[in-house]
């Protein structure tokens, strides 16, 4: 779909809410509730490639299925992506800058930026191709969230965002700056009763090979382990070793 007015007009049709009393367990055809529970999000826009393939540049949005009585923790998600030649052209700081404008229109309860494998699928990328990158490489995500976080937090990234509730829980801005002694770790306040912890200036992605363990990742990791989201029990990467998508899940506190 070309990025022309009829198409932005059909983006914005998709991602405008429903009618307030529209739920899905109430008066909805069988076959739309069907493929709605299958595909598990109410609405879906996915921006990721041009003509030529992938770009670097996405945006996903799920809108999680509006029945009456809410799935416990299960959220919608929004996903934001950049080719690494932005980064590099603009800077850290014009990054960080332009991320934290995003974040603080959005009502989340946590959130965060950093490094990733960037993927065309929704699901994530093919991890048999790229499982051993993200063994060596830990700075590297490659999930675009999860849809069941509720009030947990999404492991451990660059830029780190906790909304009111998390915030409470971990116990406060400042108890959790008492926690944190890397001197390149950062706690912000932010408005709203939000804050950000930023792990150093610029994102990294370590190397294992090189003994680059990123000390303030796992610093922070241990912090919030109570509080971070588990390793789903039945996750598997195909093709892979057996155990690798629970030891990357774990790979800042093991």
């Amino acid at each position: 779909m070309a990025l022309d007015a009829d198409g932005w007009a059909d983006i914005r049709d998709t991602l405008a809410p429903p009618p307030p009393d529209a739920f899905l367990d109430e008066g909805t055809e069988a076959s739309f509730l069907k493929q709605k529970v299958k595909e598990q999000f109410d609405r879906t826009v996915e921006l990721s490639v041009s003509s030529a393939g992938v770009t670097g540049y996405g945006f996903f949005y799920w809108a999680r299925l509006p029945w009456r009585r809410p799935v416990e923790g299960e959220m919608s998600l929004v996903s934001f992506s950049w080719p690494t030649e932005y980064l590099e052209e603009r800077g850290e700081e014009r990054m960080r800058e332009l991320i934290e404008r995003l974040a603080a229109l959005l009502p989340y309860e946590s959130g965060h930026a950093g490094l990733a494998f960037s993927s065309p699928n929704l699901w994530g990328p093919a991890m048999k191709d790229i499982h051993e990158e993200a063994m060596r490489y830990p700075g590297l995500d490659v999930t675009h969230g999860q849809k069941e976080l509720g009030t947990r937090v999404d492991g451990v990234h660059w830029l780190n965002f906790l909304g009111p509730e998390v915030l409470r829980q971990v116990g406060g801005e400042e108890a959790l700056r008492g926690q944190l002694s890397a001197v390149s770790t950062r706690v912000e306040a932010l408005a709203g009763g939000r804050a950000v912890v930023a792990l150093g200036e610029e994102p990294e992605a370590g190397d294992l090979a090189q003994g680059e363990t990123l000390p303030a990742y796992r610093e922070l990791a241990r912090v919030l382990e109570r509080w971070l989201y588990p390793c789903p029990p039945l996750l598997a990467w195909r093709d892979c070793p057996a155990g690798s998508a629970q030891r990357w899940w774990r790979r800042f506190l093991d």
